[in-house]
């Protein structure tokens, strides 16, 4: 299909040759051809759209039909000259995007902060010298794990607003992992547990993620975790009696 009707509505938006003022009609769509011509120009639209914010529509639809025309001398730039764009663009909406995240950064440790200075203020709330805070819900009667140690833990944790970000309460299955290979202030957070215990930890984004965040956890993110102790090294004492 060399030139379809999608190519053919172009032509006319971009060359702006309309003499008429009238609304022009839209295609029709009765053929196989107009609905897959429609419909790639409307995956295409929504992609662009997420892609590239400030798309230019006009360049655009003028590029797309000069690409299916298939002439070479209608083109206004070549193959390297394009390159050379994507990777300016590429580079400015890096740029831009770091700062933003930068920005975003600094927001984000400013509220942790003033948060963890009143929450310290509140009974029950204890201070390490870390920066961690943590609150007793429920004592252990059992070992404290060492940080070489492995440990299975019920956990739900949150963003100061209350949104939830991960939960293993919510996929009805413990999580077991190893003290030395999680973040900072979940292994000094579990050393001060006993086996059996249940803590609220008010985790610093400095003993967090940091500045680069991770997946749903913005940068410098302070995190508020409900971890429950069930066992250290789960799994030794059921192999040491077979």
């Amino acid at each position: 299909m060399k030139k379809t009707l999608l190519a053919l509505a172009m032509t006319g938006m971009v060359a702006g040759c309309s003499t008429s003022s009238e609304t022009p009609a839209d295609p029709k769509l009765d053929s196989t051809d107009q609905k897959v011509s429609y419909g790639m120009g409307l995956v295409l639209g929504e992609r662009m759209s997420n892609d590239l914010p400030n798309l230019q529509m006009d360049q655009f639809l003028q590029g797309i039909q000069h690409g299916n025309a298939d002439d070479e001398e209608a083109r206004r730039m070549d193959r390297e000259e394009i390159q050379a764009a994507l990777m300016e663009y590429q580079k400015t909406l890096q740029e831009e995007q770091g700062k933003q995240a930068e920005e975003l950064a600094g927001k984000n440790k400013e509220k942790g902060e003033a948060f963890l200075a009143e929450n310290a203020e509140r009974d029950g709330i204890k201070t390490t010298e870390s920066g961690l805070q943590y609150e007793v819900l429920e004592e252990g009667k059992g070992e404290q794990p060492a940080s070489t140690d492995t440990v299975q833990v019920h956990y739900t944790g949150e963003l100061l607003s209350g949104e939830v970000f991960d939960s293993s309460r919510e996929r009805g299955e413990p999580v077991s992992f190893g003290l030395n290979q999680v973040i900072p202030g979940w292994t000094e957070g579990l050393q001060l547990m006993s086996e059996g215990a249940r803590y609220k930890l008010y985790i610093p984004s400095d003993l967090a993620y940091g500045p680069g965040g991770n997946r749903a956890i913005g940068p410098n993110e302070t995190l508020i975790f409900d971890v429950e102790l069930l066992a250290i090294n789960p799994g030794e004492s059921e192999s040491a009696t077979e």
